[in-house]
């Protein structure tokens, strides 16, 4: 029987099946950070369990750590007592940590990746949502609630009712400027934030294929923005190149055996999906948002639509983001004043996002009145940020990189944008008050980021590519 590829991986994975009910499914790989850890290890003290395989837990303070002064004590006590607790519990229960100031410490959805602990045809957890960026490498990639990571790491599986599978597919060449978070937010616009409800997505077509493994990660990321439990790709060469040699990818024999089943991970000529989508990559420009979620997006160069555009049932959301936002109905997007640019996030922020951004930012300048926090996903994308001379780049332009984190993606820390201001944010929510109370956040690609951060205006970056 034809398979897809979320077939395989899930099947492979299966313990149990309950009539009605479901599945029984075996977790390879468990992340874990500060925030949605604690109450899953004091389950485990409550009911007088171990962790049942500590080594395929890894963990990593991310979402509430300073992006200043790493190598001093915790100011914030709320900070310090969950980077704390996580360091204790990891301790008792014997599992890998990279604390805040380790060379490994960074997101938990870069760390992953770069260390060689994410591989294709695994099943991923985490108490994260945005779980779904492993999928870039053929995996079956989801977030869980806090309930569930005690489930995992007191059996190494989980309770999941079987998804559907969407297929999404996208042809063609991407024209200059237009990026992996642009194809995102453009397929987000057109089947809304819950037009994947209930379904696996995967991402195939010659415009993914040929994206590089960062791009992958970036739109798998944002999967569930429709509601989808998670997105992947297939794994390709451009998959196993990125992998090999990383320290905990496998090595040798084990290398070439991996490599024989990575092939097999792709889905069948002659399977069938529940749903399928079909875009062209040439009708994607840069994208901007301009509401309260990441569907509210449109093109660079279009306007916010009309209330004649918006359908009955969501014209009082509309009304109520564009008040929140302080835009109207039919306004051009291009030339919107902006007061904060932030790039980073495990949306934007690995080494690839930064070389982006410094090839853009180049021989320009900061705009004086625009606040820029550049903010690197790991401890090793700020060292080869160092090493490439990226830091320098910025610089020059007047850009300051901060220390790994979180960030001003969900504002945990004190990376809050001020209420009223206007963020142009390489992160992957825009919700009402995400980036601090009141604060407006406008979604974008990299390139589309570091345009407004030198030119203090919502810009096309197409216009300054060639300048």
């Amino acid at each position: 029987m034809a398979k897809t590829l979320f077939d395989k991986i899930w099947d492979a994975h299966v313990v149990t099946e309950v009539s009605d009910g479901p599945t029984q499914l075996y977790i390879d790989r468990q992340f874990a950070h500060e925030v949605t850890s604690p109450q899953a290890f004091n389950g485990l003290r409550e009911r007088g369990l171990s962790v049942l395989h500590p080594e395929k837990t890894i963990a990593t303070p991310d979402h509430n750590i300073p992006t200043w002064d790493q190598d001093k004590p915790i100011a914030d006590p709320i900070s310090k007592f969950q980077v704390e607790t996580l360091t204790k519990n990891c301790e008792e229960f014997g599992i890998t940590l990279y604390e805040l100031g380790n060379n490994k410490n960074g997101i938990v959805h870069v760390v992953g990746p770069e260390n060689g602990y994410t591989l294709p045809g695994m099943t991923i957890v985490c108490g994260d949502s945005h779980t779904s960026t492993h999928g870039a490498f053929g995996t079956i990639a989801f977030g869980i609630g806090t309930s569930e990571v005690e489930m995992v790491l007191a059996s190494q599986c989980i309770l999941q009712p079987r998804p559907k599978r969407m297929l999404i597919s996208i042809d063609g060449e991407l024209d200059k400027g237009v990026a992996a978070k642009d194809i995102i937010l453009y397929i987000i616009s057109k089947l809304s934030t819950g037009g994947a409800t209930g379904y696996f997505v995967e991402f195939a077509g010659s415009a993914i294929t040929s994206l590089s493994m960062e791009a992958r990660m970036t739109l798998c990321n944002m999967s569930i923005e429709m509601g989808a439990r998670g997105g992947l790709i297939a794994p390709d060469q451009t998959t196993f190149d990125y992998i090999e040699g990383r320290e905990f990818a496998p090595k040798g024999a084990d290398w070439d055996k991996a490599l024989d089943y990575w092939n097999t991970l792709k889905t069948d000529d002659d399977a069938e999906f529940d749903k399928a989508h079909y875009f062209k990559a040439s009708d994607i420009e840069p994208m901007i948002t301009y509401g309260t979620n990441p569907g509210m997006g449109v093109g660079i160069t279009g306007s916010i639509p009309t209330l004649a555009d918006i359908d009955e049932a969501g014209q009082a959301s509309f009304k109520q983001s564009m008040q929140y936002m302080g835009f109207e109905p039919g306004d051009q997007m291009i030339g919107k004043k902006i007061d904060y640019v932030f790039v980073g996030s495990c949306t934007n922020g690995r080494i690839e996002d930064l070389r982006t951004f410094c090839n853009f930012i180049k021989g320009k300048k900061k705009a004086d009145d625009v606040v820029a926090w550049i903010v690197p996903g790991s401890r090793q994308v700020e060292k080869q940020a160092t090493e490439e001379g990226l830091i320098q780049i910025m610089k020059e332009a007047g850009f300051v990189m901060r220390q790994p984190g979180c960030s001003a993606c969900l504002a945990m820390n004190d990376d809050k944008v001020p209420a009223g201001k206007y963020s142009v944010s390489t992160s992957n929510r825009n919700f009402e008050g995400r980036q601090g109370p009141g604060a407006r956040t406008l979604l974008s690609s990299v390139l589309t980021a570091a345009a407004a951060a030198v030119t203090g205006v919502v810009t096309d970056p197409r216009t300054m590519l060639n300048k």
